[in-house]
């Protein structure tokens, strides 16, 4: 999952972290020398150790050291600061650059899953998973587990500088912190557990509420449904705000108990030393070092603390987009391609012949489509009529490579259409349903649907309205084709609409195009005139109609009713049902 690319950026984070620890050890180590030259600069400049120090930069007396070491200390704290700053900048947008990977990857993976699949499930779950648990992995995976990692190295890095300095009272005060934040993670383990569970499960129904609600807002204005959608709604959202506030309250308020325990650790130390020591200004720079280890230290265990409970806040959602990554690939990403040539090629040229086809959703529910044979010339024109659920929807899916038949066999021009080719089948298909979805675009972008704006072919464009017979309203509007149709079309009439969608199929210049009840909405005269659009297209296409209506289909070459997932009547034109 993770590229190549993204490896060596986790590497590069990696050894800015170990930089990063030797520049706080570099700032802790630079109080000592402060701390004493401020107290007693005449005993740090007769140190043994520093006389190289002090001839290479020239320094004769304890009066002319204060500065360099203000400089050195001060250095120390800046080079420190810079290495934390760069860290978090970089493994903050690495995080969210493997979060976008995810997010990306998911959504390929699910628009490439065949259309059984999408039936099946509520897209509820992959919106959620791509948006809101995509970032929940960022927010209590990623950036949780690179912090835990640099915690880790800064710890043990910092506790060797420390006990450099007292090995024993680093020793006691790092297994005492140690202790306190065990002790306090068994305990918080299962809640935090539970708390990831609820906001994981939760995040779903919230999508899926807002989709129904406000997906079918018409209908809840009419039928005064909103209390209900809200209720739906707080249902979830409480639960989730609520499994997160407390999560948060269980990650983060180790930490001023901790801290009060620190201090109080400080102070008997240091009381200790001064009962101990014949000068208090001795001890002095081993306190402030002590004192600004613990400064350090005391954070980092918070940090690591964090970051282990965000990691099991984070274990469900983490498990919801692992599932949703291990889609495996069902549609051929080269084979769907409209820019690539597919090796399986499919044209119609001759024929669509169906041979004893049988169809289920899955093998524990009975047939929709059974047994059923049919042959289909190129440039004819096919009525499939019949009642709800008599299965001519289906019928026309499997004609479309939509869904593979159980049984039977789907052939054109003698080639069987299976897995390996259906993808170079369908760009011969366009699809005009009862609803066309329209994006909040302009007429040419909805007309071209799916193609950059940068690469749209306008004059193939007008070309399409002109034969779908809406380019004069088209060009009569004051923006022309860049007028923008407004959300789901809201903007243009039904029998518009229809029209474009049309349109859009023509400018796929698909050689099979399925009207699916494209007209079953619209009231009489809309349809005659949108029928008439139809009828004027091409002789070299072939078209598939679904209609309730006989009058719909009326001017077919052949008409086929359907009952009980049987072809029941099957009759060329000019004859009667």
């Amino acid at each position: 999952m993770i590229s190549k690319r993204r490896k060596i950026q986790y590497l590069f984070v990696l050894i800015l972290i170990i930089m990063t620890a030797f520049a706080e050890v570099l700032s802790l180590g630079a109080i000592i020398p402060f701390l004493g030259v401020l107290i007693s600069p005449d005993k740090v400049f007769e140190i043994e150790t520093f006389q190289v120090v002090w001839i290479f930069f020239g320094i004769t007396s304890s009066n002319q050291i204060l500065l360099p070491v203000t400089i050195f200390f001060t250095l120390g704290a800046f080079v420190s600061g810079g290495f934390r700053l760069g860290l978090l900048f970089l493994s903050s947008r690495l995080s969210y650059a493997v979060g976008a990977d995810i997010s990306i990857e998911i959504y390929r993976r699910t628009l490439y899953q065949p259309y059984s699949l999408h039936v099946s499930r509520n897209s509820a779950d992959v919106i959620s998973g791509i948006t809101a648990k995509a970032n929940g992995v960022v927010a209590y995976v990623l950036q949780p587990l690179l912090t835990l990692v640099s915690s880790i190295l800064l710890l043990v890095i910092i506790s060797i500088g420390l006990v450099a300095l007292d090995p024993i009272v680093t020793t006691v005060a790092f297994t005492l912190f140690g202790l306190i934040y065990l002790i306090i993670a068994l305990q918080a383990k299962k809640k935090l557990l539970r708390d990831g569970q609820i906001a994981a499960h939760s995040q779903t129904i919230l999508q899926k509420s807002l989709q129904e609600g406000l997906g079918a807002i018409r209908d809840v204005i009419l039928d005064g449904t909103q209390k209900f959608y809200l209720n739906l709604y707080s249902k979830a959202d409480i639960p989730y705000r609520r499994a997160l506030g407390n999560s948060q309250f269980t990650s983060s308020s180790p930490r001023y108990s901790v801290e009060a325990i620190g201090i109080m650790v400080m102070a008997i130390f240091a009381y200790q030393l001064s009962k101990s020591s014949d000068s208090l200004l001795s001890i002095i720079p081993l306190l402030g070092s002590l004192a600004m280890g613990a400064q350090r230290l005391l954070p980092i265990l918070q940090q690591s603390y964090t970051a282990w409970a965000y990691l099991k806040i984070g274990k469900s959602t983490l498990s919801d987009v692992i599932q949703l990554l291990d889609q495996p690939f069902h549609i051929s990403e080269f084979d769907n391609s409209s820019n690539s040539v597919s090796p399986y090629v499919i044209n119609l040229d001759s024929s669509i012949v169906l041979k004893n086809i049988s169809f289920r959703y899955a093998e524990d529910l009975p047939l929709v489509i059974e047994n059923i044979s049919l042959n289909i010339e190129k440039g004819k024109r096919v009525g499939f009529i019949g009642k709800t659920g008599s299965g001519k929807s289906t019928l026309v899916d499997i004609i479309m490579g939509l869904l593979p038949p159980t049984s039977g066999e789907f052939l054109v021009d003698g080639q069987v259409v299976q897995s390996t080719n259906v993808g170079s089948w369908q760009k011969n298909i366009a699809h005009v349903p009862q609803s066309i979805y329209l994006s909040d675009s302009t007429i040419s972008e909805n007309i071209a649907f799916g193609i950059p704006a940068e690469e749209i072919d306008l004059s193939r464009v007008q070309e399409a309205a002109r034969k779908a017979q809406i380019s004069e309203h088209i060009e009569s509007l004051k923006h022309g084709y860049n007028t923008i149709v407004g959300e789901r079309g809201i903007r243009l009439s039904g029998g518009q609409r229809q029209r474009i969608g049309i349109a859009r199929a023509l400018y796929k210049k698909a050689s099979v195009i399925v009207f699916d009840e494209a007209t079953s909405a619209l009231d009489n005269e809309t349809e005659k005139a949108v029928m008439d659009s139809i009828d004027g297209l091409g002789a070299e296409l072939t078209i598939l109609m679904i209609a309730h209506r006989l009058s719909t289909v009326e001017n077919c070459d052949m008409i086929v009713r359907l009952e009980d997932g049987k072809i029941v009547e099957q009759k060329g034109f000019g004859k009667d049902f």
